[in-house]
């Protein structure tokens, strides 16, 4: 895809009926989803999900990636947040390891991140030392997000990277007793059942008592305890579509998403914007359309 398209490249691109959007899998279901209940609004365009690794006209974008895809938020609508919660494999060695603990801030970083050898202040607990941490390699893991929470940097995580779509960390920890990572609400919840995936843990966070009662209920119960609050030990980013602005038939289809697909946000693992971003995003895709006239 490449981004900020002459006028004839675009003109040319009104022409196609179909239009590609890539997404990884944790915001794949809502996507489609999307696409199944605009296409009955707007029959006489096809949106689909990109097959491969090829380029789309779309992307599906979280916030936290700026720095290491710049190109991808030359032109982005955001639609809601993603909240990324650290998890291990139940009845794992490092679930028993970490049992009973609820991790501050402080804590976290010691877990997943390196540390300056030099500073007398980054002792890990022995429970941590033989644990091995796996985060995502991926241009569009929520990695970098999770980092970031932290004030840290994707290259500071300890232990090893996985290739690939986040979904396959699940995978890495599930194949190691001492294996911990970190995953995207819809990642790690069962999006029929509302609970946690049966081969999974979260790991105790440090929490106020109400919060902490939340999380150990339903995916409902923890978006709705985020949006009324946001722990600092939780990493929560926007999640957006990056795409051509001189396209109308995306800029009409994220303005459909915009005002009558956000519903279905919480049903697909999604917390909803304030009504105050929400307004501003509307706005910003509104005015690139009225560009595009």
């Amino acid at each position: 895809m490449v981004w900020g398209l002459g006028n004839t490249l675009a003109e040319d691109h009104h022409t196609n009926s179909v239009r590609t959007i890539k997404a990884p899998q944790f915001a794949r279901p809502l996507v489609e989803k999307w696409i199944e209940e605009y296409a009955k609004t707007q029959p006489g365009v096809t949106f689909q999900i990109a097959k491969g690794q090829g380029e789309s006209d779309l992307s599906v974008a979280i916030a936290g990636q700026q720095e290491d895809n710049p190109e991808l938020f030359s032109h982005c609508i955001y639609i809601g947040e993603t909240a990324v919660l650290p998890i291990t494999a139940r009845s794992s060695e490092a679930a028993r390891l970490l049992e009973g603990k609820h991790l501050n801030v402080k804590k976290l970083k010691q877990l997943f991140f390196l540390g300056d050898e030099f500073e007398e202040d980054v002792k890990k607990e022995k429970a941590f030392q033989p644990i091995i941490i796996y985060s995502g390699s991926n241009a569009t893991s929520a990695a970098t997000s999770f980092a970031r929470n932290f004030g840290e940097e994707r290259a500071n995580f300890r232990g090893k990277r996985i290739a690939g779509d986040d979904l396959f960390l699940n995978t890495a920890i599930g194949k190691d007793p001492l294996g911990v990572s970190f995953n995207t609400l819809p990642n790690i919840f069962d999006l029929q059942s509302r609970q946690l995936k049966r081969e999974l843990t979260l790991i105790g966070l440090d929490l106020k008592k109400e919060a902490a009662h939340s999380f150990s209920g339903t995916l409902d119960d923890i978006i709705s305890s985020l949006e009324n609050g946001k722990p600092a030990e939780v990493a929560i980013e926007k999640v957006g579509f990056s795409f051509n602005s001189n396209d109308e038939a995306a800029g009409r289809f994220l303005q459909w998403v915009l005002e009558n697909g956000t519903k279905y946000n919480h049903q697909y693992g999604l917390l909803n914007l304030s009504p105050k971003e929400e307004k501003a995003q509307i706005d910003q895709i509104n005015n690139t359309l009225t560009a595009q006239k």
